[in-house]
C-alpha cells in the first residue's frame, strides 16, 4: 500500500513538473515572437518590393469605375426665307418646312489606371511606411447606342426624313457632348478612390500595415487630357 501511495505521489509531482516546463516554454516562445517581429519587418518589406511591382504590373489596365449615361440629342432644322425688299430685311420660317428630332442615347464610360509601366520609380519607402504614386486615371467612352424605339421626330410635308448619314452625325455629336461633360462629374475621383481600395489589400498581403500604406496621385490634373473615346480609336461603335 505504501509503495502504491509513493507511486501515485510521484506521478502527481511529475505532472506538475511537466506543466511547469510547458508553461515556461509557452511564455518564452511568446516573448520571442514579440521581440523578433520588429527585426523581421524591415527585411520583409525590402524583399517584397519586386514582388509588389510584379503584382501591380499584372493588373495592366485596372478598370475601377463604370458610369452609364443617358442623354437625349436634339436637332431642329427649319427652312427660312431670307431677303431684302425695299431696303427691309425679312427672315420667315416657311410653313411645313421644318424638321425636329430627339434621339435618346445610352453610353458607357469607364475609368481605369494604366499600370503597364509601373516600376520602382512609383514606390517610395520611409521606414515602415510605403507610398505608391499611381499614373493619372484615364476615362474612355466604351460604348454608345441609340434607342431606336424612343426616337421622336417631326418632319414637315415639304421635307424629307433624316438620312442614315445625318443620324450617324447626331450620334457622334451626342458622344462628343458626353465626353465634354465628363469634367462636371466625379468619375476621376471615383476611379482614384476605387484603385486605392483594390491596391491597398495587395500591399497589406506582402506584410505592410494598412495604416502605413498611402496611394497617391499627381495633383492639378488636366481632365480634358485624360479623356478619350475607344469608339473613335478603334474606328467602330456599338
Amino acid at each position: 500500500m505504501f509503495f502504491h501511495y509513493l507511486c501515485i505521489e510521484f506521478i502527481k509531482q511529475m505532472r506538475h513538473f511537466l506543466q511547469f516546463i510547458m508553461t515556461t516554454l509557452m511564455v518564452v516562445g511568446t516573448c520571442g515572437c514579440g521581440y523578433d517581429s520588429p527585426q523581421e519587418t524591415e527585411p520583409m518589406a525590402t524583399d517584397t518590393i519586386p514582388e509588389l511591382i510584379t503584382r501591380i504590373q499584372k493588373c495592366s489596365r485596372l478598370y475601377t469605375t463604370e458610369y452609364h449615361i443617358h442623354k437625349i440629342v436634339t436637332h431642329d432644322d427649319i427652312i427660312r426665307l431670307k431677303g431684302n425688299i425695299m431696303r427691309k430685311n425679312f427672315n420667315i420660317a416657311l410653313p411645313l418646312g421644318d424638321r425636329k428630332i430627339a434621339i435618346p442615347m445610352d453610353a458607357t464610360l469607364k475609368g481605369y489606371i494604366d499600370l503597364t509601366d509601373f516600376s520602382e520609380n512609383n514606390i517610395e519607402r520611409n521606414g515602415d511606411h510605403i507610398t505608391i504614386l499611381l499614373p493619372d486615371p484615364q476615362v474612355t467612352l466604351t460604348s454608345s447606342k441609340i434607342n431606336q424605339k424612343e426616337i421622336r421626330s417631326y418632319v414637315g410635308l415639304t421635307r424629307s426624313y433624316f438620312t442614315d448619314k445625318e443620324m450617324t452625325n447626331f450620334e457622334q455629336q451626342g458622344r462628343q457632348a458626353i465626353l465634354n461633360n465628363i469634367s462636371n462629374t466625379d468619375i476621376i475621383r471615383t476611379t482614384q478612390e476605387n484603385a486605392a481600395r483594390v491596391l491597398v489589400p495587395i500591399v497589406v498581403q506582402l506584410g505592410y500595415k494598412e495604416e502605413n500604406v498611402t496611394i497617391a496621385f499627381r495633383k492639378n490634373l488636366d481632365v480634358l487630357q485624360l479623356i478619350h473615346s475607344s469608339l473613335e480609336n478603334n474606328g467602330k461603335k456599338n
